[in-house]
């Protein structure tokens, strides 16, 4: 077998096992333990090579988008007896695990390839979770202990690994092989508000992003205060951008992030970027920020 697939079925197994026990005690239904059930059969078919391990593998994403975008559906209506749990669902402090990618490695080709794509999603997002869940459970213990001498250091990696794993997350999920093109009436119109046209905002947020010193990201953000759409930059995952904005759509221009195919042409990756953008997501998060309104000044 394949290095690539050993190293998805261990991203599976992780994944679906955190599922499941986050599940415990929530009072899921049966429907949800027999597609846990189905997981779990195809993941021994890929094991066992019995079978295409292309066809295989296509199967199990396939069946892990649709469990994971269900389980968002039911969390956010949390409704007594509901779907999968009864109550919103609280990652306990070193509880973090890899989400796993709503698409193949190869999928975003040929903007970016499927070997960025793994070593991106399975190394370096993994490593943000594992640090994000190591600087929590430090920072527990310093609470038990109340020895707060390396408070700093911790909050520090809190800080870093917390922003690099949430960043990410929503990486993944503003991008589809079937995107490009340009958001629907809605998000358009917010865009056209803020920046004049969407060239304006497009040009503007390109350039934001290929202009990130070192490290880093660009963000089209929603602005409670402001009432408007905004494009930050961000160093690293955190420094030097603004505080109560929500993040819409993110680029990740960290060199790891486009290097192996594009060397030191940051531009030309950003450009092409925008061929795989998912706007009905980005328009989903948009129409729910949008409600947040803080007092202006």
């Amino acid at each position: 077998m394949q290095e690539e697939y050993r190293s998805y079925i261990r991203q599976m197994r992780g994944w679906r096992n955190s599922l499941e026990a986050s599940l415990q005690g929530t009072g899921v239904k049966e429907d949800w333990m027999n597609k846990l059930a189905a997981f779990d059969n195809l993941i021994l078919r890929l094991e066992d090579s019995t079978g295409s391990e292309a066809l295989i593998s296509k199967e199990i994403y396939e069946l892990a988008v649709e469990i994971h975008r269900s389980a968002q559906e039911a969390n956010e209506k949390r409704e007594v007896g509901g779907y999968i749990w009864t109550e919103e669902i609280k990652i306990p402090p070193g509880g973090h695990s890899l989400p796993p990618l709503p698409y193949g490695y190869n999928a975003l080709e040929p903007y970016i390839s499927g070997e960025i794509m793994m070593l991106h999603h399975d190394k370096h997002h993994q490593s943000y979770v594992d640090g994000l869940n190591k600087a929590e459970n430090k920072l527990m213990e310093a609470r038990k202990t109340n020895d707060f001498s390396l408070i700093k250091h911790w909050e520090r990696e809190l800080s870093f690994h917390g922003s690099g794993h949430y960043l990410h997350t929503l990486f993944w999920e503003v991008m589809s092989p079937n995107g490009g093109g340009m958001p629907a009436e809605g998000l358009m119109k917010a865009i056209e508000i803020s920046f004049g046209s969407f060239e304006a905002f497009k040009r503007q947020f390109s350039e934001a992003a290929i202009a990130v010193e070192g490290s880093g990201w660009a963000v089209l953000v929603w602005s409670m205060r402001a009432r408007r759409l905004e494009i930050l930059q961000s160093e690293k995952h955190m420094n030097l951008t603004q505080w109560d904005t929500i993040p819409l759509l993110v680029i990740d221009v960290w060199e790891h992030a486009y290097y192996l195919q594009y060397k030191n042409n940051r531009a030309e990756y950003v450009k092409n970027w925008w061929n795989v953008v998912n706007w009905p997501l980005v328009e989903s998060r948009f129409e729910k920020a949008k409600k947040l309104r803080w007092k202006a000044f």
